[in-house]
């Protein structure tokens, strides 16, 4: 992966984690700098990265939006399945990226979905898992395992494309 892949990716990340609460403006702020740092270049991009701490908690909400169509990128709507498919994903990449322990994404996937989200539905059952720990046959290292193997698979599943994809007639 390229830096200015993983650049984009990290944005859109960056965009939906803030849209529900898990991380500041101010980290959105950072994740623009770092793509300009990367080489992506739009006007709204530049404004976006150039907002103090004190601007992005009050300009993130109009700016973002516009940085991320001028890459291509989408701002998720966050009571959609598409957005909370793309917050539980991020959320995956954090917890492999070494920010949140794995019984820490299973709470914050169960929590925020339960077992109504059909991508995260083993996520939300290892949370269960880790509470019924101490009555079971199983160890904190074989659920952790489990957890981080369910993590790469949400992490490498294929986005689904945010609108239909043209077909030849």
């Amino acid at each position: 992966m390229t830096l200015t892949e993983a650049a984009v990716i990290a944005l859109q990340d960056h965009a939906i984690l803030w849209s529900v609460g898990e991380i500041s403006a101010s980290d959105v702020v950072n994740a623009a700098c770092d793509a300009l740092v990367a080489g992506l270049d739009t006007p709204s991009l530049r404004i976006l990265a150039a907002c103090t701490r004190a601007e992005a908690n009050y300009d993130v909400r109009d700016l973002l939006p516009p940085a991320l169509d001028e890459l291509g990128l989408t701002f998720h709507p966050v009571a959609s399945e598409a957005g909370q498919e793309a917050a539980a994903r991020a959320l995956t990449r954090r917890m492999l990226a070494g920010e949140l322990r794995p019984w820490e994404l299973t709470f914050r996937i169960h929590q925020r979905y339960g077992h109504e989200l059909p991508l995260t539905e083993r996520l939300a059952e290892l949370d269960d898992e880790y509470a019924i720990l101490e009555y079971g046959n199983r160890t904190v290292d074989q659920v952790n395992a489990e957890v981080t193997a369910e993590a790469r698979r949400l992490a490498a599943h294929p986005r689904v494309p945010t609108e239909p994809t043209d077909t030849p007639s």
